[in-house]
């Protein structure tokens, strides 16, 4: 049986949905009894600019207040939420650049993350790579819990969808959920196309059986053949049921040292209106 959760990680940067992100990962791990802990990682200002000797020390200070500003406001926000009822978290941060060999480094000791979904109009975001959340489960293999940058006020993991296919990326995804699945009050498995698995004689393995096994009983959406707007008929799916959580394996390939999305992951992290637990 798939351990519970006993440690979160959530990524804190200086963008407006900061504060949303903030919330879930409490609410998730107070929902498991987990330890929580707060990771600081934003690109310094300065590494942005190409190298001119004549910007000089002044314009360099000036960056650096910036990026000191950020962070305090970061932290201000954090110790607010700090002073609310709800699971205390431990403080970290790190100026290391590439901001994902940190954060990935520290993910490795965590059982989910929590990250937040990239948003072009936040002047802040371009702090973090627009690749960060594919780039961490890759580099981490760590499963995320990501959370849209138009917030999230709802519950999370009372009724939960999961996107199925059989592909270990979407298998990691499911084991890695257990201990949301089985708290969960609703379980939806929405799938398309034909499975196509191997032929077995007498009684094979599905995830039906499996799930059941672990004490999570699911209701199925099968929709016959695989559309070509696969990612955009899931969501509109989720939101006919109410879910408040999708699950769902995050499918890539590595490529001159960055992480390429497939095309349902990649329209999803940038369509997404509820959290998405994914793994890679």
């Amino acid at each position: 049986m798939a351990s519970s959760l006993r440690q979160v990680l959530v990524h804190l940067d200086a963008t407006r949905a900061l504060a949303d992100r903030l919330a879930v990962a409490r609410k998730v791990a107070k929902q498991h009894g987990a330890a929580l802990a707060a990771l600081y990682a934003a690109t310094p200002l300065f590494v942005e600019l190409p190298y001119a000797p004549e910007l000089g020390p002044t314009l360099a200070a000036d960056l650096v207040a910036l990026d000191e500003e950020r962070r305090g406001g970061a932290k201000k926000m954090f110790d607010m939420a700090m002073a609310e009822a709800g699971p205390a978290a431990t403080w970290s941060q790190t100026n290391e650049v590439p901001v994902l060999s940190a954060f990935a480094q520290q993910a490795l000791f965590a059982d989910l993350l929590v990250l937040g979904q990239h948003q072009d109009d936040d002047p802040a975001s371009r702090a973090v790579p627009p690749d960060f959340v594919a780039s961490v489960l890759s580099a981490s293999g760590r499963p995320a819990i990501v959370v849209p940058f138009v917030g999230w006020k709802g519950p999370v993991g009372d009724t939960i969808a999961i996107a199925w296919k059989e592909t270990p990326e979407a298998a990691r995804a499911v084991h890695a959920a257990l201990p949301l699945l089985r708290r969960a009050a609703k379980v939806h498995v929405l799938s398309w196309g034909d499975e196509g698995g191997a032929t077995i004689g007498g009684h094979a393995l599905d995830l039906d059986g499996y799930l059941q096994l672990h004490g999570v009983v699911a209701t199925w959406h099968r929709g016959g053949p695989e559309p070509g707007n696969i990612a955009d008929l899931l969501l509109s799916r989720v939101s006919d049921l109410g879910a408040d959580l999708l699950v769902m394996g995050c499918y890539g390939h590595g490529r001159a040292r960055e992480w390429v999305l497939g095309g349902a992951s990649r329209t999803v992290l940038q369509s997404m209106t509820l959290p998405v637990l994914m793994a890679h």
